[in-house]
């Protein structure tokens, strides 16, 4: 017994010197020494400060930088640090509703309150002097430079560069996989959003030494642990920076909603790429002008909508020389034999004419491609066959999209007997499903940039081009130009018939439907086209390339709701050739971008009488010709742009 209270005794001996070891260690750290371990504490905390890389620039095939960087200073909040008493005096110095910034340091703290969270962004040099004077006031408040585009400020661009937005809530959680927060602003549109991982750059860090107030008091380890941010790389594109400025310049004035593509045809670089209407990038960058947002969603022609490559059409009588060419290929007709077009055709129950039932007379192929006969090209398709059509127009490009590096390419509709036995049932359509799409109507649908690199491919004696904006880029950690690889692809189509198409293209131009494109010392080959639009006055279409023999450039103007291509359409292909080619006004870049755009665009006026349109005019009504579908203007990527959803 005398053993156990022994030990008994000898434990609470050992437990009470233990504590009192440790209440005196506690003493000396809280009591003596307090001073020095609360320095060493205050200067214990290191804050992380993401920085921003600059994004790649653009430059155009000229060597002018038409999308740079320029600065964009912004503020942020680390919600844990600040102090919510100093909300109104926070607002008051960055001149924002107290209420609008509590909510979004509410936000940040939500979604994490040790991560800094942006409150307000593109402030003026005035504001930042203001609030840097007050910042000892303000733990947890942060001043960034960061980095927002620059454009040129003769141009918009607005579908072909793109812009960027703050990451999607519903995409957030898969991006931050790949080192975005929600802070960063991801391309939505154009080329930001095809090229984002070569633009976008590698971000970099800054460590900082702070108080527990959130005092700046050093650099961490004196900048040695900082992450240098790499900038993204630098875009080299085929764009004219000068020929961008005036196609756009020349579809604004029409005051229409249209497009145009100009294209190399010897590699299918696009050389232009315009959708009317435009807006102005500005209304994006850095931080979204709502005013200038609601312009853009209340406006009925939808600009954010790139009618290049996502709008489809009814190509009218540009696409007559695909049939040609089957015909050709195919040998169902002599193309020098006459046919007597007496300007009106009938088929079953139903008639159908040339415009105004204008009768051309004894012609051949050649001649109806001038003239753009409809009845020589009713019969026509009847000879050659619905097969051998679908099978040339596969040839060039129609029905499947381009793979242009441009988002939400459609691929249009090319029909053919399967796809009329899915729509219809099998034998439940007849041949005069065939009448209407023989002149380019129907069911028929192509984008205007399908029909550039079938125009370049016809220039170019048969080589079709994948459409591409981007020639290559430059690799900012090595300082390497890496090209890009691009599809071309030879048609089995002879030289000898490729050669008959391509003059019959110059007759137009000469003497045909096409004389207001003609240019003096300047062969132009080109073809009209009108596209039914039953919501409306026709499409307006026009196609060329130049010179005949030697194509520097091809080109394809739509203008929507314009009547006769031959009439405006026309004219503007010449105003684009003459400049690219002849090189007569070379129209130099502003190097500030004010206000609302200004245009000077060249004249429109005719160089000639203005000739007859060529779209049919069918007498009656039939349901074995079905009017053509207007353009489906919903996206097909389900992207926020024309819903509504702000950026």
């Amino acid at each position: 017994m005398d053993t156990i209270q022994r030990g008994a005794s000898l434990v609470t001996y050992v437990v009470v010197a233990v504590f009192s070891v440790l209440l005196a260690r506690l003493f000396y750290l809280q009591v003596l020494n307090f001073q020095e371990l609360g320095s060493i504490s205050s200067t214990n905390s290191i804050r992380r400060i993401w920085i921003q890389a600059p994004r790649g620039r653009m430059i155009d095939r000229n060597g002018v930088i038409v999308v740079d960087n320029q600065p964009l200073y912004s503020v942020r909040v680390i919600p844990s640090e600040f102090r919510k008493s100093k909300t109104a005096f926070f607002a008051r110095l960055v001149n924002m509703p107290a209420e609008e910034l509590a909510e979004k340091i509410r936000k940040g703290e939500r979604f994490n309150r040790f991560s800094a969270a942006t409150v307000t962004k593109n402030l003026n040099p005035v504001i930042i002097a203001r609030l840097s004077e007050n910042l000892w006031q303000l733990p947890g408040v942060i001043i960034e430079a960061d980095n927002k585009r620059k454009y040129t400020g003769s141009l918009y661009g607005s579908h072909l560069f793109g812009y960027q937005r703050l990451i999607p809530k519903e995409e957030l959680e898969k991006l931050s996989e790949e080192g975005y927060t929600q802070e960063d602003k991801i391309g939505f549109s154009g080329l930001e959003k095809i090229y984002e991982e070569r633009l976008k750059g590698q971000k970099g860090a800054r460590f900082e030494m702070v108080d527990p107030l959130g005092k700046f008091v050093g650099k961490y380890d004196d900048g040695n642990s900082d992450i240098p941010a790499i900038r993204g790389d630098d875009l080299y594109l085929h764009i004219d920076a000068g020929l961008q400025q005036l196609a756009e310049e020349l579809i604004r004035k029409t005051g229409k909603s249209g497009a145009v593509v100009a294209i190399d045809p010897s590699n299918g670089g696009i050389l232009a790429l315009v959708s009317a209407p435009d807006y102005d990038l500005e209304i994006f960058n850095g931080s979204t002008d709502p005013d200038g947002w609601r312009s853009i969603i209340g406006n009925p022609q939808k600009p954010l909508f790139n009618r290049t490559v996502q709008a489809v059409y009814p190509p009218g009588s540009i696409y007559k020389m695909v049939l040609a060419m089957a015909a050709l290929e195919e040998g169902t007709v002599d193309p020098d034999a006459k046919f007597l077009d007496r300007g009106s055709f009938t088929f079953g129950k139903r008639r159908f004419q040339n415009h105004a039932g204008h009768a051309l007379g004894a012609i051949d192929m050649k001649k109806a491609i001038i003239q753009s006969s409809n009845v020589y090209f009713f019969n026509l398709m009847l000879k050659t066959g619905f097969a051998n059509w679908t099978d040339y127009g596969r040839m060039f490009g129609f029905g499947e999209d381009t793979g242009i590096d441009m988002p939400g390419e459609r691929s249009g509709i090319l029909p053919s007997a399967e796809y009329f036995n899915r729509r219809y049932g099998r034998d439940k359509w007849t041949k005069g499903y065939l009448i209407s799409l023989a002149i380019g109507q129907g069911e028929l649908g192509t984008t205007p940039v399908q029909l550039a690199a079938y125009t370049a491919a016809i220039a170019n004696n048969g080589t079709w081009h994948q459409p591409h904006l981007v020639k290559g880029y430059r690799d900012t950690a090595s300082g390497r130009y890496v090209s890009l690889p691009h599809r071309k692809r030879s048609l089995p189509l002879s030289e000898k018939n490729l050669a008959y198409i391509r003059e019959a293209m110059r007759g137009v131009v000469l003497e045909g439907t096409g004389t207001m494109a003609n240019i003096e010392n300047i062969p132009v080959a080109g073809k009209t086209g009108t596209a039914q639009n039953p919501h409306g006055l026709d499409h307006a279409w026009f196609i060329a390339f130049a010179p005949l023999d030697n194509p520097k450039i091809a080109v394809t103007v739509l203008v929507e709701n314009a009547g006769f291509g031959g009439s405006i359409s026309a004219p503007i292909a010449r105003e684009l050739i003459r400049y690219y080619v002849r090189g007569d006004k070379k129209l130099k870049p502003a190097p500030e971008r004010f206000g609302p755009k200004k245009t000077s665009a060249p004249s429109l006026k005719p160089d000639s009488l203005q000739p007859a349109a060529e779209s049919p005019v069918p007498l009656e009504a039939s349901p074995e010709t079905p009017s053509a579908s207007p353009p489906d203007e919903n996206r097909e990527n389900g992207g926020g742009e024309e819903n509504g959803n702000e950026p």
